[in-house]
Parts: structure tokens; sequence; C-alpha cells
């Protein structure tokens, strides 16, 4: 089996090129970045450290990289069983074109094998999205055959993985957390399923990646920003700090309690999964930078994300909501001089004002209760 992975930065390699690897497929990394592809193939091979409280170094061995936008990329989409990816939502549409010609060039070799891409991304139904982009650039008398011959499958990814420490030297060494969990959904596969441990198939995706989303995502974020706020440099620091916890714990049960109205779920089962979500955060192996993790806030701010999709879950089931609103209020103080959006983010609040501001990015009504309410949280901030 031959799998094509997109992403051979830190979540790639210690994640889900790591799965795939175990499971003794046949791996290629796929990048820009020309000093790790040349780091991989000249050893083959890397090592990922699994941080807990059973610390343990492993080695990923047998795997390859290519440039991403190379002929040799597009020939091994001809050719793999199956391509994943962990490059970041914004970079989905940089990809969908060498996809593209990757598809065309199977069918014009006559490979009828199934092919199956799984987008592993931090968002929701990343994969049809990346096959809508993929779509833009195939030519419309190859749409059947792909639809026939190659499924689209999304899926849902939880692994803590911080950036590389400073005085780490070695550019392929990655550290992560020990849980991970990747679902997905078989609904969705052309062919057999699969079976690649660490891989869990769901004929209900949705529940799962708002689950992960709406606890793991909007914490990890409120985490973030909230620490920010009080000044604390990491993850860990600011959820020790107790009224930093107390309102991300409280944010993530009244999103809880949205799931466990919307899909059933038990609620002393989503309690444990929230108290194991806010002892990740405590791991004192991870040294996750807050600045880091609440980087995007105009995305993490939008109609479809970790703060307000659970906020507006909590408005169609009129349930409880005032921990989001100080989370969504501590995410539009989030300054960074390194992301792009954390400006853009100050200049519309300069230009427009918090009411205005929010409304825009979030699509929430402008004259609605809740802004009123995140606005008066937001000046309460200042």
């Amino acid at each position: 089996m031959k799998a094509l992975h997109f992403g051979a930065g830190n979540i790639g390699r210690g994640f889900i090129g790591k799965l795939l690897a175990d499971a003794n497929i046949e791996l290629t990394f796929a990048d820009v970045n020309q000093p790790l592809l040349d780091a991989i193939n000249s050893r083959k091979q890397y090592q990922v450290k699994v941080v807990g409280e059973q610390a343990q170094l492993e080695t990923v061995s047998n795997v390859s990289a290519v440039h991403s936008a190379s002929p040799d990329a597009v020939a091994l989409i001809a050719e793999a069983d199956v391509v994943t990816t962990a490059v970041g939502p914004q970079i989905l549409e940089k990809i969908a074109g060498a996809i593209a010609q990757g598809l065309v060039k199977r069918h014009a070799q006559g490979n009828t094998r199934p092919l199956n891409i799984i987008a592993c991304e931090n968002m929701v139904r990343g994969t049809t999205q990346l096959k809508q982009h993929v779509w833009k650039h195939l030519p419309e008398n190859e749409q059947a055959w792909v639809n026939e011959h190659v499924g689209f499958v999304d899926s849902a990814v939880d692994r803590i993985v911080p950036p590389v420490e400073a005085n780490q030297d070695d550019p392929l060494a990655v550290t992560v957390e020990t849980f991970s969990e990747w679902i997905v959904d078989q609904t969705q596969f052309v062919g057999p399923l699969p079976q690649i441990a660490g891989m869990e198939l769901t004929d209900n995706l949705m529940a799962f990646v708002e689950r992960k989303l709406f606890t793991l995502n909007t914490g990890h974020a409120i985490t973030a920003y909230l620490g920010q706020q009080a000044r604390h440099q990491t993850i860990r620091d600011a959820i020790l700090d107790t009224e930093v916890c107390a309102v991300v714990r409280g944010a993530m049960e009244e999103s809880g309690a949205v799931l466990i109205k919307r899909y059933g779920f038990d609620a002393e089962k989503h309690a444990a999964y929230i108290n194991k979500i806010l002892s990740r955060f405590e791991n004192p192996y991870l040294h996750d930078d807050v600045e880091r993790v609440g980087r995007q806030p105009l995305r993490k701010l939008s109609a479809g994300d970790r703060l307000i999709k659970p906020l507006l879950g909590t408005l169609e089931y009129q349930l409880p909501n005032d921990n989001l609103i100080i989370g969504i209020a501590a995410a539009m103080h989030y300054r960074s001089e390194q992301d792009p959006q954390a400006q853009e983010l100050a200049v519309l609040l300069a230009n427009l004002g918090p009411q205005a501001t929010l409304a825009q990015i979030s699509g929430l009504d402008v004259q609605s209760k809740v802004v009123e309410q995140a606005v008066s949280v937001y000046n309460a901030m200042q």
C-alpha cells in the first residue's frame, strides 16, 4: 500500500505520517520546504518524542519526500492508495492543482484501483472543501471517472503537537503528546475500508467533529486568549491559573450542553472527556505558547469555527453562554506581531469599533443581544 502525505511539518511527521508509516504503508511526504525534504531523503527516517508520564522515543522509518508542486508528486498521486494532508486550512487550495493533475494522470494510465483522499486538518469537513478546490482544476470530462474511483473522506483529528524547542538542532525531530484521535467518515470511502491502527471509522462523523471542535479547540483557544490577557506565556501556565481554568471549563460545559442536546452524548462521559482535555492542557512536557495557539483570530471568530459555532448552538437551544462570550471577548483582544490576522483584527477594531468588527467577522447580527454582551465584556477587559 502506498501513501502520499502533503505536509512534512510537525503534525505531518508526528501524527498522521507516523500512523501511516507505523502501519507499514510505503510513505512519501510532499512539502515545499526543500531543506526538510533533503533531510528526509538523506536519512529515510526520523524520531518522534512521545511525552507524558511515560515518555518514549520512537523511530519512523522507510520514508521519502518530494516537492509538493513537482511532477514527482503528480506521479505519486497517480499510483497511491491513499493521499492525506496536514498543511493547514489555507494551504488546501494551493495543493488542489497538483492533486487534480495526479487524478487526470491516474485516469490516463488506466489505474482503476480505489484511491481515498483524507484532509487531516483542524477544520470542519476539510476534505469536502479540498474536493471543491480540486474540482476547479479538474476538467469536466474527468469528473465522473474521479467520482467513481476516488473517495474524498472527511475526518476529525486531535493531537497536540507543539513547536520544536529552540535548542533542538535536529530538523526532523518532533515532540507529540501521548493522546491522539483520528476519526474518519466510513461512508465516504471508495473500495474496501482500510485497517490502519489509530484510524477510527464512524458513520456519524459530525458528532465527533463537533465534539472535538467544541471541546479541545474551544478550550484551547480560550485558554490562549485569557492566558495572554493574564500575561501567561504557555498553555500550561494559563490553565493552572484558577480564574482562567474556571472560564475554560465553563465554556466547554456550555458547548458540551449543545453537543448533548444535538447528538445525545452521554453527559457523564462528556464530563470525563472535558476533564481529559483539561489534563492535556496541563501536560508539563508540552511547552506550547499562548501566542502560537491563539493565532489566526479572524478564522477562530468566524461563524463555523470554535468560538462562534458553539455560541450559535447555545442560542439555538436556549442554553447558557456566559463563559463562551468571555472567550470571544478575549479573542478580540489577542495581539501578535507575528500573526497577520491579529494585525488585521487590530485595524478593524480601530476603524469600525468592537461591535461592527465582531459582527463582520462572526456573521452575528450587529444589533443582537449576544454581540452587545460580548462588546460589554470586551470593554471591561480594556
